[in-house]
């Protein structure tokens, strides 16, 4: 299916003031459908990024993206297309002006919603969209982007730098985490950390925070520390993200999951790879993993 159509969308959402959950659905004038908000990828775009922006293009609201909500498959007169889903919440509502591509947008409660979805894909996500717990935030373990080998490098292990692959990784990550509408960043010290989170630190005008206590070296002398550092701060309602190194990473994310009933994976992160914990206050609702960006 190397021909598939690659798109993107979301299920975007509201509380009304009875607290009622309410969701965007879209008309589309070109295929008089009604759907959710949603569009092709561009080349080389990650589909998380997709999805935010399209949108903010079809709907005009910012969101904040949580849990994956998986994806559909189906048959369009261009070929078979994928669309991947997330859940996103509006930060802010711009106003909507119809246009050629969406000519309504309309907030409709989750019965209404199935019933005026065109697509039984559409109202196969609403259906796992559902069953979330909805008010989370994400506290996510990023491993730094592609360094230059140890062999290939002479100073400290911690001035390792990041490669030309590294370098161009650090770069995409920004649109891809931006969608967390992330409200803390902590780096280990290490130079290959630092440089793969800062450009998305200042694009986010938010401090970096840096500890040597999520450092490699740190963790060879007391492989509890980079926990100590970790276990407070996934308690805390904040939408966070720890870069930090393998082996470091599968152990704390083991031991902050420990207690959780969600999936478990056995795979370490390559480099600029991630795993998304979805938390309620205490608890843990859903684990995503976000693959590194491509070339």
């Amino acid at each position: 299916m190397s021909n598939t159509i690659i798109a993107a969308g979301a299920v975007v959402w509201r509380k009304s003031e009875s607290g009622q959950v309410e969701v965007v659905v879209i008309h589309r004038p070109k295929y008089d459908d009604w759907s959710f908000p949603k569009g092709k990828a561009d080349i080389g775009e990650a589909v998380i990024a997709c999805a935010h922006r399209e949108v903010l293009e079809e709907s005009n609201l910012e969101t904040q993206f949580g849990p994956y909500l998986g994806n559909v498959e189906y048959e369009t007169i261009d070929g078979p297309k994928r669309v991947y889903f997330w859940s996103a919440k509006v930060i802010t509502a711009y106003p909507f002006t119809p246009n050629s591509e969406v000519d309504k947008l309309e907030w409709h409660s989750l019965k209404s919603a199935k019933k005026i979805l065109t697509l039984d894909s559409d109202k196969d996500i609403l259906s796992k969209f559902s069953k979330l717990d909805l008010d989370t935030k994400p506290f996510i373990l990023l491993r730094h982007a592609k360094a230059i080998t140890r062999d290939e490098w002479q100073g400290d292990d911690d001035d390792r730098p990041l490669d030309s692959l590294g370098s161009y990784q650090a770069d995409r990550l920004v649109p891809i985490y931006e969608v967390y509408k992330l409200e803390q960043i902590h780096s280990s010290d290490a130079i290959r950390c630092f440089d793969t989170v800062n450009a998305l630190a200042r694009k986010l005008n938010i401090t970096l925070e840096v500890s040597g206590k999520l450092s490699e070296s740190a963790y060879k002398k007391d492989k509890e520390k980079a926990f100590d550092y970790c276990k407070d701060l996934i308690k805390a309602d904040k939408s966070i993200l720890i870069c930090s190194h393998n082996p470091i990473l599968p152990k704390l994310f083991n031991k902050l999951t420990k207690k959780a009933e969600v999936e478990s994976d056995d795979e370490k992160l390559q480099p600029a790879d991630s795993w998304v914990i979805h938390r309620n206050g205490k608890e843990i609702i859903q684990v995503d993993r976000l693959d590194a960006p491509t070339a």
